[in-house]
């Protein structure tokens, strides 16, 4: 297969056909909560419990989920493309457990928890949490999840490294990605604006269709599988 700099760019349509809730949408509000009024630090500091409640209900709902075809598929496509890169805007880590291991979660992993006070990072899957909201077990602070909030910025290494790597890209994929959730929404712009081929794949329109030099409409989980058996034929 010939050498090709293929970057892919993830949103909450590829969770989705795993069963994942997506942040907003019908199935995006939670006893009567926008997710804007709960993944913040300012709700954080008001009612960590109540926000913890949601935290543990989402990680419940991830933990029955399964990587789809895409998932899978993308982690073939790391196996088969010595320079593919995944970039993600989701937090459930179902990338990697399909097999990604080439992966930039720009929005953080819900598996993972922060202490407040030292910063410390360290992962927890249990399913339920037998604490809410749950603590450091070096100092005894709140513990947070560690993902971005509204009013936070991305992580620096990983925006710096994605903002990079789609300037380098040839093909720029946007799977299931809505386009809508800035700065994430302006790397596909940035992929073009270097030469990069956009080829998006999703249900429906999106605000980055009129910029893609090719469209797969469908449920992702048979469109991407589809489209990666061409390429890999004609490579």
């Amino acid at each position: 297969m010939a050498r090709r700099r293929v970057v892919a760019l993830t949103g909450a349509g590829v969770s989705a056909e795993s069963g994942v809730p997506t942040f907003r949408g019908p199935g995006g509000l939670w006893r009567g909560y926008r997710p804007e009024d709960l993944a913040s630090p300012e709700a954080f500091a008001r009612d960590p419990v109540r926000v913890w409640e949601w935290y543990a209900w989402r990680r419940e709902c991830i933990a029955r989920a399964t990587p789809n075809p895409a998932h899978r598929t993308l982690a073939a496509m790391e196996e088969a493309l010595p320079d593919f890169l995944l970039i993600t805007q989701n937090v459930d880590g179902l990338h990697t457990q399909a097999g990604s291991r080439r992966v930039i979660e720009l929005h953080g992993n819900l598996w993972r928890m922060r202490c407040v006070r030292e910063g410390r990072v360290w992962e927890d899957r249990r399913v339920p949490l037998p604490e809410l909201p749950p603590r450091c077990s070096v100092c005894g602070a709140l513990a947070r999840p560690d993902v971005v909030w509204f009013g936070e910025p991305l992580p620096e290494a990983a925006w710096m490294q994605a903002f990079r790597v789609a300037a380098e890209a040839e093909i720029f994929l946007i799977i299931g990605t809505s386009g809508l959730v800035e700065p994430a929404a302006s790397l596909p712009r940035w992929a073009r604006a270097h030469g990069a081929r956009l080829i998006e794949f999703n249900v429906e329109d999106t605000v980055l269709t009129p910029l893609a030099d090719e469209v797969w409409r469908g449920p992702v989980g048979e469109t991407l599988p589809r489209w990666w058996a061409q390429f890999s034929m004609a490579s």
